[in-house]
């Protein structure tokens, strides 16, 4: 492998040479900038032999750095040659520092404006310009290089009825004209695959784990829609199933295409859509405004059709996820201790029952013991899978991309028979879970406002996790669904009804433990007495949490009383649906808890 490595930088540094260029930057990402890349735009990967979700490298003629964050520290030195790479900390010690340091003045930057946004390439420039020559390059060195580049994987093209999303897309094209129109522009582009999928009704695989088709869109005023994709993939009743007013272009006529707008302004959004799309827009004369994809904010607000889906597939989520649970607890009590590759695949051997199923909406986090308290662990990136050890706790995330919606559950399950210490840590995580469910806010309210009350309790004894408390959810599309969150960073977006977020407190003690409380929420309107209505959390999960983790006496009688309503809800929903051993162990854990007197 080494060598394979050693061989493909002196090849890159080739091209350098040629090229006249002192180094070259090579991000995780690729043009389409999401958080899931298909095998095809791994050039990170192919590159270095780097499996990770974030990072990047930089390639000079004497030296070559690959730069992770602290997620991947460990797996970066298994997976990377070390006489190749030098390893760098991304947050630490970020790779335009890196290049300041180790490239001698006036050196040739090489940079593909595709594989960056437009804000870090403004820093860029910036940054590197007092010193050094920044060259936009139009041909990426990787794609000339990688000799067995895999073919793009063209899925299925699914035309989403009506009947499944609640809205026709010409419906959803003239509202966003609307919001396009309203903001001074003539177009938008839009970048985030999602978006596309959204905004035409349509549905694909493209890229595991996300139901997309890799296109571009450009919505102009009118409502008139220009989507680039290979025509021969869309299915014969496209056009009708679109209506009037969307044209097919071919991928090779974006850059014609966004030529023409010549003279207007074009909203293009600066966080999901790459640099060049920004300067091919500048160089053609036309005004390019900075700001977020106009389908964010309408996408994020589910119709009823579309809730009625999420809380239909968070029912037959519930249901194997109780297989799995009975299964897992059955297992450990005649001594089988799974490892976490096996435990993944059987929950998702459970999930694959299900029809409507088309995939998971994220890979597995499956951690057992003092893995779990990497919050963001893969199994599949450790030389061997952990194995499940008595006493301890077992963590597992994950969830499904189904026709009618999309699920992401996290449970932690106690294995034997926890601490005291570990039963106090969940408690606390647990009351801020509550926290969150049982919240009543007026409208307006932004995420940040909320986040406190899922950490006081873990703040009090001098705690904390280091991530958010909740991120969006897509409908049958991304499982990371913006604008709105619930964390520390003040995010301006007010939680609206239709909204769903994850809840998910967690607590995290270094080599010992992991803990993580996760449901999906939906935002609706309460009445009050009061002078205005309120919003608040109604849980679309349905799975018990794991009472064997639970200190009662730490729970006040209205945190206690959510806790059996909710598993009186969870058995109500789901008893019909299992039988046999598995009803027996979901009566047992949704019992009623009671303080002991």
């Amino acid at each position: 492998m080494d060598q394979q490595t050693q061989q493909k930088v002196s090849e890159l540094r080739d091209w350098l040479t040629a090229q006249q260029f002192d180094a070259f930057i090579l991000p995780h990402e690729d043009e389409y900038l999401g958080e899931y890349i298909p095998a095809h735009n791994e050039r990170l990967h192919w590159l270095t032999g780097f499996t990770g979700s974030a990072g990047a490298a930089v390639i000079t003629q004497e030296k070559a750095a690959i730069f992770v964050d602290g997620r991947y520290t460990v797996q970066v030195t298994k997976q990377v040659p070390q006489d190749v790479f030098e390893y760098r900390h991304l947050i630490e010690e970020p790779a335009l520092d890196w290049i300041i340091d180790n490239v001698p003045a006036h050196g040739r930057i090489a940079i593909d404006p595709r594989m960056h946004n437009a804000n870090w390439l403004e820093t860029a420039q910036a940054k590197l310009s007092k010193k050094h020559q920044v060259v936009l390059i139009d041909s990426n060195p990787i794609d000339l290089l990688w000799s067995d580049r895999p073919a793009p994987l063209l899925s299925d093209v699914r035309l989403m009825t009506t009947q499944s999303v609640g809205v026709d897309s010409a419906t959803k094209r003239s509202d966003i004209a609307k919001i396009v129109e309203k903001a001074d522009a003539d177009a938008a582009v839009i970048t985030a695959l999602d978006s596309i999928a959204w905004l035409l009704n349509i549905r694909g695989l493209d890229v595991s784990r996300l139901p997309v088709l890799l296109s571009h869109a450009i919505l102009h005023k009118t409502g008139q829609v220009e989507f680039f994709i290979d025509p021969e993939r869309l299915p014969s009743d496209f056009a009708q199933h679109v209506g009037q007013g969307v044209d097919v272009f071919v991928p090779e006529h974006l850059q014609s295409r966004l030529e023409l707008l010549t003279d207007q302004a074009v909203i293009v959004d600066p966080a999901t859509s790459n640099a060049w799309i920004k300067l091919v827009l500048q160089n053609c004369g036309a005004k390019v405004i900075a700001q977020a994809d106009p389908c964010l904010l309408t996408k994020a607000r589910k119709n009823d059709v579309e809730i009625a889906g999420m809380k239909a597939c968070h029912v037959r989520d519930g249901v194997a996820m109780v297989k799995f649970l009975s299964w897992l607890d059955n297992n450990v009590a005649q001594g089988n201790l799974f490892d976490e590759a096996q435990l993944a695949d059987q929950l998702e051997a459970f999930r694959r029952l299900d029809p409507t199923l088309i995939d998971l909406s994220f890979d597995t986090i499956s951690a057992a013991g003092g893995n779990a308290a990497m919050c963001h662990y893969n199994h599949e990136n450790q030389p061997q899978p952990g194995h499940l050890t008595m006493d301890s706790l077992y963590l597992v995330d994950s969830g499904g991309q189904y026709l009618d919606g999309t699920t992401d559950i996290t449970r932690t399950i106690a294995i034997g028979t926890p601490s005291e210490e570990m039963k106090r840590q969940f408690t606390l995580a647990l009351k801020g879970h509550i926290g969150i469910a049982r919240a009543r806010f007026p409208a307006g309210t932004r995420g940040y406002q909320l986040d406190t009350l899922a950490r006081q309790h873990l703040w009090a004894e001098g705690f904390d996790y280091d991530h958010g408390t909740g991120h969006g959810v897509g409908h049958f599309l991304s499982v990371h669904e913006g604008p709105q969150s619930i964390s520390k960073r003040q995010i301006d977006v007010a939680l609206d009804k239709g909204m769903v977020l994850s809840n998910e407190p967690g607590y995290y003690r270094a080599d010992a433990f992991g803990i993580r409380i996760e449901n999906l929420e939906l935002v609706v309107e309460q009445p009050t007495q009061g002078d205005f209505p309120v919003l608040t959390f109604e849980s679309l999960t349905r799975c018990p949490i794991d009472v064997r983790n639970i200190d009662v006496n730490l729970l006040t009688k209205p945190e206690l009383a959510w806790l059996n309503q909710y598993h009186s809800k969870v058995w109500e929903d789901l008893h019909s649906l299992v039988e046999g051993d598995v009803r027996e162990w979901l009566q047992q854990a949704t019992q009623p808890l009671h303080h002991s007197e």
